[in-house]
């Protein structure tokens, strides 16, 4: 009888292939796109979920009252973490981390590795398996590192590395450090990522050193905790308030004087514990923290109305195509079919061409995957959906589908009466409400989703040709991430492209603007006093043309000298600080930093976007100290021929380092 019906439903679906043609095309497409959405939405949902403690695990972060409002900030000082963990009762484990990229060397290997500095903790907090090497203490001297397979396997060719010795490049020295423990690599739904791991202690001097070292106002890396299991976030959060008010007063004092309005209850500065399974949805903006995930649960719903849309579709021309069958119908029931046996029929047709749809939008899936990854930049993929639970719901989901979107076209037809099929017309009674309510809801959703696409867009053109302030189509940016001396590598660069027609300009900064080639944004925040009342202000510290190879506009004063050692004791400010210093003239002001030296404002920048855009401007000043860390080269050139520039500068890097 099977075989009969699938002889049937192959016969009827090849008479009429415009018809089959159509609903596999449209469905094929629906379910293509909403597998890959379901793998991105899934992949997201999924990040940080492989701890085996990730229920007591929290990143420690501030909320501090400004006379602007709240403003929410994760960095810590050097004291803090020990000082919480013998102060405050429900610390079952604390690490300090701190991450940066490293310079490695294994004879003639040279790589630019991702590092983190943390305490012994680390490891027994987090689940990231050590495969190899000492497992009980991984990073226990300041001259142990652990690595990750993939490290090992680019530092050395092979992963049986314990004992083996690598130098890193510290304070201007290579550094020895000795391969204590092999990690597995940590998955990709990880938030936390790392080749290198290394004892918080051995950073470099200007993270680990005098200047912060026991100081509770230089706060310059992250905090993580495992909280004790009879101690709830909430419970933890309010007992910290006497460790706050003890080790912070002086900060308080400040925010007191200058006019901030308490959080709450006489509260300025609150200790607050973020999940860490939340790392991935928190938004550290101005404002308290918020977490959300509706992103991910949006293109999932996208997905969803994505299927709904061309079941919809199928279900109406299964039901306008009826009419053709009614002979059939009644035929088949003059011979005795009953009503079961010619639902089965129809159903079985609409089970074949949903089965097949859902093999090819398998197959358009795959096929899509990689320009899917690199438009939505996720490492999404199929693996994402291997868990039972999601296989089990992706297939109860189509099941569902077919079985309803298939059904309901097979039921109607079923249920006409044998007289009305052989006159090859039915008698309608009544308005289909159910039909007509599906056509009026099918044009709903895709209005709604053509109108948030043009939403999007708008967005997406807004970002793309939005003047952020700064020359960022003619200018090229690397890492000074070599063995050299910054200031010698720098000058080493201007000689090398000082002969090229096309190169305008060359200077460099310690942060890079926007997006760095590390995927992180970064900046450093100084605060200090000014007549009585705290300001802050990011900075970055510059080499001279900076203003001029970036094309920051100068509304106010002057440049920096091209010989910095007339500006040394200068400084350049934008808008938004001029605002917040509140000066009538604020040429030749002066402001004092913490070692009591002076610098005078020379001139003012127009505001530019150095953050993202859904921010304010900040406030921002540039520094042109010499011989400081310079860890970014920005170099302009000619419109003319950029190709051929990038050569020019690429090549001349290559040289150098």
């Amino acid at each position: 009888m099977f075989r009969n019906y699938i002889k049937i439903a192959f016969r009827n679906l090849r008479k009429d292939g415009t018809y089959t043609i159509l609903n596999v095309i449209g469905l094929t497409a629906a379910f293509g796109v909403a597998l890959l959405l379901a793998m991105f939405s899934v992949f997201q949902l999924s990040y940080d979920q492989f701890h085996e403690s990730g229920d007591t695990l929290f990143q420690i972060y501030y909320e501090n009252a400004t006379p602007e409002g709240i403003v929410s900030d994760e960095s810590s000082s050097e004291p803090f973490a020990k000082a919480l963990q013998d102060e405050v009762s429900g610390v079952e484990k604390i690490t300090r981390f701190n991450g940066t990229g490293i310079l490695m060397t294994h004879k003639d290997k040279q790589l630019q590795m991702s590092g983190v500095y943390v305490d012994p903790d680390f490891f027994e907090m987090f689940s990231f398996p050590v495969i190899n090497g000492d497992r009980e203490n991984p990073i226990s001297e300041e001259s142990n590192i652990t690595i990750t397979e993939h490290a090992a396997n680019r530092i050395f060719g092979r992963t049986d590395v314990i004992g083996e010795t690598v130098t890193i490049l510290t304070d201007g020295q290579e550094v020895p450090f000795t391969v204590n423990a092999l990690v597995e690599d940590f998955p990709e739904t990880s938030s936390i990522g790392f080749d290198v791991v290394l004892n918080f202690k051995s950073q470099p001097e200007h993270a680990y050193g005098p200047r912060t070292i026991g100081r509770w106002d230089v706060e310059n890396h992250e905090v993580f905790m495992q909280l004790s299991k009879e101690v709830t976030p909430r419970q933890f959060e309010e007992a910290t308030t006497a460790f706050t008010q003890l080790h912070y007063k002086d900060h308080i004092d400040d925010v007191k004087r200058d006019g901030a309005q308490p959080i709450k209850d006489d509260i300025y500065r609150q200790i607050k514990l973020l999940p860490v399974t939340d790392l991935r949805f928190a938004e550290f903006t101005q404002g308290p923290v918020t977490v959300s995930r509706n992103m991910p649960y949006l293109v999932l719903g996208i997905a969803l109305l994505i299927v709904f849309i061309a079941c919809v579709n199928f279900v109406n021309m299964s039901i306008a195509k009826s009419s053709k069958r009614l002979p059939e119908i009644g035929m088949r029931k003059t011979l005795g079919a009953g009503k079961r046996q010619l639902f089965f029929q129809f159903w079985g047709e609409s089970l074949m061409v949903f089965l097949v749809s859902a093999g090819l939008g398998l197959l358009t899936a795959a096929l899509l995957l990689e320009p899917f990854q690199t438009l939505f930049r996720t490492r999404a993929s199929f693996s994402a959906l291997a868990s039972p639970a999601v296989l089990i719901g992706i297939l109860a989901t189509v099941l569902i589908v077919t079985f309803v979107a298939g059904g309901y076209p097979a039921w109607m037809m079923s249920r006409l009466e044998t007289l009305q099929s052989l006159k090859g017309k039915v008698e309608s009674t009544g308005k289909n409400h159910l039909r007509d309510g599906l056509m009026v809801l099918q044009f709903a959703i895709a209005i709604l989703l053509i109108s948030g696409t043009l939403v999007l867009w708008n967005q997406v053109e807004f970002m793309r040709t939005k003047d952020l302030g700064f020359n960022k189509d003619q200018v090229i940016a690397f890492p000074l991430n070599g063995k050299r001396n910054d200031q010698q590598a720098l000058q080493l660069v201007r000689d090398a492209l000082e002969s090229k027609p096309t190169i305008l300009s060359v200077t460099a900064s310690n942060n890079i603007l926007g997006l760095g080639k590390d995927g992180t944004r970064s900046t450093s925040v100084l605060g200090f006093e000014h007549k009585g009342r705290g300001v802050y202000t990011n900075m970055l510290v510059v080499e001279g043309d900076y203003p001029e190879t970036l094309d920051l506009e100068i509304i106010e004063g002057r440049t920096f000298k091209r010989n910095l050692a007339n500006d040394s004791l200068n400084i350049l400010i934008n808008e938004s600080m001029a605002k917040q210093l509140n000066e009538e003239q604020i040429l030749n002001t002066k402001i004092f930093l913490e070692d009591s030296v002076a610098f005078t404002v020379v001139g003012v920048l127009k505001d530019f976007n150095f953050q993202e855009l859904d921010r304010t401007v900040e406030p921002m000043t540039l520094f042109p100290l010499q011989n400081s860390n310079l860890s970014n080269v920005y170099v302009k050139v000619a419109p003319q021929n950029l190709s051929q520039s990038y050569e020019d500068v690429k090549n001349a890097w290559a040289e150098i380092e």
